[in-house]
């Protein structure tokens, strides 16, 4: 083997590496924000600042592989091919967040009323150390959802709102959200659900109330910390009316 493709080699080699390190980095991000080790803030910067390595690795391991092509360094091409792979992998989801990000309101409290939301009571007690308030943020918050989910609205189920509050329990805990409170004769569930990777705490509350002869539904999803929730909020209210519109 020449000295021209044991650098090829060398190259491709310490691309494969960085690739892994930064790819448990990312993972880092979001598990060392639940475990404590840091905030959420600085789990978010990790997340970031690894995903820019990602993509920088990504565009190395391109050029170690054309180079190597044309040095016939079929070694150094495997690895480099191997290590482009590993780094667009590691870093599709901290790109599709950001695009999310980029295309949703930086608004963390979403609800099917927006004149009347449903209010918290039995889950404040558990946002007593958090960052964003259990208060609707008015008039300016509603304009933003009207313009960046327009489908969301209350649900209008034909059945006497018992037998809809009973759906929305078994809903819920389909759902896999964690019950706080179920209030037959007030109509309110409250119920709290924990995000993928970083483990976030958002609560929910849904209110049945008579509609003719029938229930009509809301929902209220609000995130405990961040300014933006990258959409999770609207997916899920959309994810629980699906599924009572279903029946499941």
């Amino acid at each position: 083997m020449d000295k021209k493709n044991r650098s090829y080699i060398a190259f491709a080699t310490l691309c494969l590496v960085w690739t892994m390190v930064f790819a448990v980095a990312l993972i880092l991000a979001g598990t060392g924000t639940h475990l404590g080790w840091w905030g959420f803030r600085k789990g978010l910067a990790v997340l970031r600042w690894s995903a820019y390595a990602e993509i920088g690795i990504a565009i190395l391991s391109l050029a170690c592989c054309v180079m190597a092509a044309a040095g016939r360094a079929r070694t150094a091409v495997i690895m480099s091919v191997l290590a482009l792979v590993l780094s667009l992998a590691a870093v599709a989801l901290p790109v599709r967040m950001w695009m999310t990000f980029r295309g949703v309101p930086m608004i963390h409290d979403i609800t099917t009323d927006m004149d009347n939301p449903p209010p918290f009571d039995a889950v404040l007690k558990l946002r007593r150390d958090a960052q964003n308030p259990a208060e609707y943020g008015g008039e300016e918050i509603a304009a933003q959802q009207r313009r960046a989910y327009p489908d969301l609205a209350p649900l209008i189920l034909d059945m006497p709102p018992d037998a809809a509050f009973e759906r929305c329990r078994g809903a819920v805990k389909k759902m896999g959200w964690e019950m706080v409170q179920a209030d037959t004769a007030k109509g309110i569930i409250e119920a709290t659900d924990t995000t993928f990777w970083f483990r976030f705490k958002d609560d929910i509350v849904v209110r049945v109330m008579p509609s003719g002869g029938g229930s009509r539904i809301d929902v209220r999803s609000v995130s405990r910390v961040g300014k933006s929730d990258v959409g999770t909020n609207a997916r899920r209210i959309r994810a629980f009316l699906d599924a009572l519109r279903k029946g499941e």
